[in-house]
C-alpha cells in the first residue's frame, strides 16, 4: 500500500487540499517539522510505450507510455501519461464577443483569407501548428477564467493543400495565435478560452514560421525558415504567391524582409505585439535558443549547404544588436555521424534597425553577383548554396549588407563551413553546458568528399551534443564575449538513425530508434531531453524521452500517419503542473512508406482529422513535477 501513497515532490498542488492531521500522516506536521525524515522523490524514469500496431492508433494523437517515480525509502509507484488536445485547427473559438476560426489566415489588413478552390469559398485555415510557448504572465485580465490564467503562443507554418488538393506550401503568410487557457487548480487541465491572431503587418508579415522557443525574459521567439533567394526572386512563383495572398500583388512583398527573427510579447489581456530582428543573419532559420547570458544565441539552419550560427547580443534580454558568426568544423572522426572541433568567423556587428534600412532599399544585385557557370575570373568564389554550386562575388562597401541579408552565400565566402544538412532544433543543457542539434537527415554535403565534413550517409539523421566554453577566440584572434561557445561537436551514440530495409509496416528506419529529429527540448529537472520526429522514414512520427544520465531511451508519443511532431516545449513547473506541449502537422501526408498501411489508415484519419484539413494543438500530462 505504501507504494500508492501520494509523495510529496511529486506534484505540488497534490497536498494543497490536506488538513494539518493528513500532512502529519505523511511524516510532515503543519508547523514544518516531522516525526520521520520526510519521503522525497529520488528518482524519475519514463517507461516507454510500442509503436502503433493497429489502424486506429496509427490514425489517433496519443501516449500509452508512463513513468516510474522512485523515492528515498526505496517504495516507488508508476502513474501514465495522457495526451490532451487543447483544439484543433479549424475548430470555432472565442475572441472576447466574436467567433474566429483556429488557426485561420489573414492578409496585411485582417482580412480573411479565401479559399476558392472549391464550390463553396471558405476561409483557409492551418493543418501545420508549429512552435508553442506556454506563458505565465502576473496580473493577467481575461475574464472568463476560473482557474489559473495561462497564455499559449502558436504559429503555423503552413498549409498543405487547398480544397481542389494543389499544395500551398509556402504561399499564405504564417499566422501567430495567442489562447487564453485556463489552468484548472486543482488537476491541471487546460482549456482554451480566447484565441486571438496576432497582428503581424508592423513586420510585414511572416514567411514560414516554424519551430520556436520561449526566451528568458518570457517573450516568444519565433522564426521564418527557408529565407527567399532574392537574387532568384523573379522565377519563384511559390512568393509570388506567398505576396499575392498578403498584399494582393505577386510583386509587393519584398524578399530582404523575410527570414529573421520575430519577437511576440504576450500582454495581459490575452493580445501581443510583435517585432522583427534583423540583425541575426538571413537563413532558414528553425528557431533560436537563448544562452544564460541573456546574450548568446545559438540557432538552427535547415535545408542544404547550411551553417552552425551564433548571435551575441550587445544587451542583456535584448536582440536588436549584436555580432554575428559563422562556424567552422574541423572533422575528428567520420564514424557514426562524424565529430569536430569547431571554430569561429565573425560575419559582421551591427542592429536591427540599420538591416532593416538596408532590407528596405537594397536589391540582390546591388550586393552580390552570382554566377552557376564558372566564369574563370578570381574575383569570384566558388560556394555550395542551397544543394547547388555557385561562383559569388560581392560588391565593394556591401560588406555588412551581405553578412546580414546574404547571410549564406557571404558565410561560405568567409571561409564558414555551410555544408549541414537539415540542421533543425536546438536545446541547452545549462548545468552540463551542453547544447543539443538534432540533423534531420546526414546526406549531400556532409557525404561528399569534397569540403569540411566528410562523413557516412545516414538518412535517419542524428542528434549532436554541443561543447560550450569561456574565453573563446574568433578567427582573427578577438575574444568572443560569451561564455557559451560551441567548441566540439559529436553526434550521441544512443540518437544516432538506424536506417534499414523497409520492415513489415514499411519503416525504412529502426523503429526503436529515433529517426529523422527535428523539435529537441531539454527539462533541467527530468535530465531529459525530448526528441519529436519529423520523418520520411516511420510510417508514424514519435517523440522521444532520452535521459542524459541513464542514456536511456523511451517512445513517449505517436502522431497520426504522416504526420510530423512539433510545437515540442517542456514546462518543468507552472503552478504545480508539468508539461510537454506537442503539436501535430499534415496528418495522412502520404509518402512511399505508408503504402502498406494507408488503406486501412486513410479512412479513420479523415474521419479524426477532418479530412486531413485539421491537426492538434495539445500536451502530455502526468509528468512529475520535481521540488
Amino acid at each position: 500500500m505504501r507504494a500508492e501513497m501520494p509523495r510529496r515532490h511529486v506534484l505540488k498542488g497534490a497536498l494543497g487540499g490536506l488538513t494539518a492531521a493528513g500532512l502529519t500522516s505523511f511524516g510532515l506536521s503543519a508547523c514544518g517539522g516531522s516525526d520521520a525524515a520526510p519521503v522525497t522523490l529520488s528518482s524519475v524514469e519514463f517507461l516507454g510505450m510500442a509503436a502503433p500496431a493497429t489502424d486506429a492508433e496509427r490514425a489517433a494523437s496519443y501516449t500509452a507510455a508512463s513513468v516510474k517515480l522512485g523515492y528515498s525509502d526505496g517504495t516507488s509507484k508508476t502513474q501514465t501519461l495522457a495526451y490532451n488536445t487543447i483544439y484543433k485547427t479549424g475548430d470555432t473559438l472565442k475572441n472576447g464577443s466574436a467567433s474566429v476560426i483556429a488557426g485561420a489566415y489573414y492578409d496585411i489588413n485582417g482580412n480573411p483569407i479565401m479559399d476558392t478552390s472549391g464550390t463553396t469559398p471558405e476561409p483557409f485555415y492551418s493543418d501545420c501548428p508549429d512552435g508553442n510557448s506556454l506563458i505565465s504572465l502576473a496580473n493577467p485580465s481575461v475574464a472568463g477564467v476560473t482557474g489559473n490564467t495561462l497564455f499559449l503562443v502558436t504559429q503555423y507554418e503552413y498549409k498543405s493543400l487547398d480544397n481542389a488538393g494543389v499544395s500551398m506550401y509556402g504561399k499564405l503568410p504564417s499566422q501567430i495565435t495567442v489562447t487564453t487557457l485556463d489552468q484548472d487548480k486543482k488537476t491541471g487541465a487546460l482549456k482554451a478560452v480566447k484565441h486571438f491572431t496576432v497582428d503581424t503587418k508592423p513586420v510585414n508579415g511572416i514567411w514560414i514560421a516554424c519551430a520556436s522557443s520561449l526566451s528568458p525574459w518570457n517573450t516568444h521567439l519565433s522564426s521564418e525558415e527557408y529565407e527567399p533567394d532574392a537574387v532568384n526572386i523573379a522565377t519563384n512563383t511559390m512568393f509570388q504567391a506567398f505576396s499575392q495572398n498578403l498584399y494582393g500583388s505577386t510583386t509587393a512583398a519584398n524578399p530582404y524582409h523575410y527570414a529573421h527573427v520575430p519577437e511576440v510579447t504576450v500582454k495581459p489581456d490575452g493580445t501581443a505585439s510583435i517585432v522583427k530582428h534583423y540583425c541575426l543573419g538571413r537563413i532558414a532559420r528553425e528557431l533560436v535558443e537563448v544562452c544564460p547570458d541573456n546574450k548568446t544565441v545559438l540557432m538552427g539552419d535547415d535545408g542544404d549547404n547550411t551553417g552552425l550560427f551564433m548571435f551575441i547580443a550587445d544587451r542583456e534580454k535584448d536582440l536588436s544588436s549584436g555580432v554575428l558568426y559563422v562556424a567552422k568544423w574541423a572533422q575528428t572522426s567520420a564514424t557514426n555521424g562524424g565529430s569536430a572541433t569547431l571554430s569561429w568567423i565573425k560575419l559582421g556587428s551591427a542592429t536591427s534597425a540599420e538591416i532593416k534600412a538596408l532590407a528596405d532599399t537594397l536589391k540582390a544585385a546591388d550586393i552580390v553577383t552570382v554566377k552557376t557557370v564558372d566564369p574563370v575570373d578570381t574575383a569570384y568564389t566558388k560556394i555550395g548554396f542551397n544543394g547547388k554550386t555557385e561562383w559569388v562575388k560581392f560588391s565593394a562597401g556591401m560588406e555588412k549588407a551581405a553578412a546580414f541579408l546574404e547571410t549564406h552565400r557571404y558565410a561560405a565566402m568567409m571561409g564558414g563551413t555551410l555544408e549541414f544538412t537539415k540542421m533543425e532544433g536546438v536545446a541547452l543543457n545549462k548545468k552540463d553546458k551542453v547544447a543539443y542539434v538534432a540533423m534531420s537527415r546526414i546526406e549531400k554535403s556532409m557525404i561528399d568528399t569534397a569540403g569540411d565534413i566528410q562523413v557516412g550517409k545516414i538518412t535517419a539523421g542524428a542528434t549532436y551534443e554541443l561543447k560550450l566554453s569561456a574565453a573563446q577566440k574568433d578567427s582573427a584572434g578577438a575574444a568572443i564575449g560569451s561564455d557559451w561557445v560551441p567548441t566540439a561537436m559529436a553526434a550521441i551514440p544512443a540518437l544516432v538513425g538506424q536506417d534499414q530495409v523497409a520492415d513489415a509496416v514499411g519503416n525504412t528506419a529502426h523503429v526503436d530508434k529515433v529517426a529523422t529529429p527535428d523539435n529537441v527540448k531539454f527539462s533541467e529537472k527530468l535530465r531529459t531531453l525530448f526528441i519529436g520526429e519529423d520523418s520520411a522514414t516511420h510510417v508514424n512520427n514519435f517523440v522521444w524521452a532520452y535521459n542524459v544520465d541513464t542514456k536511456k531511451l523511451s517512445r513517449i508519443q505517436s502522431v497520426p500517419t504522416g504526420a510530423e511532431a512539433t510545437g515540442l516545449q517542456v514546462i518543468d513547473d507552472l503552478n504545480g503542473f508539468s508539461y510537454i506541449m506537442g503539436n501535430f502537422q499534415h496528418p495522412g501526408d502520404w509518402g512511399s512508406i505508408h503504402s502498406i498501411v494507408k488503406a486501412g489508415a486513410d479512412p479513420l484519419i479523415n474521419a479524426n482529422w477532418n479530412n486531413k484539413k485539421s491537426s492538434a494543438v495539445g500536451y502530455i500530462s502526468g509528468l512529475p513535477v520535481l521540488g
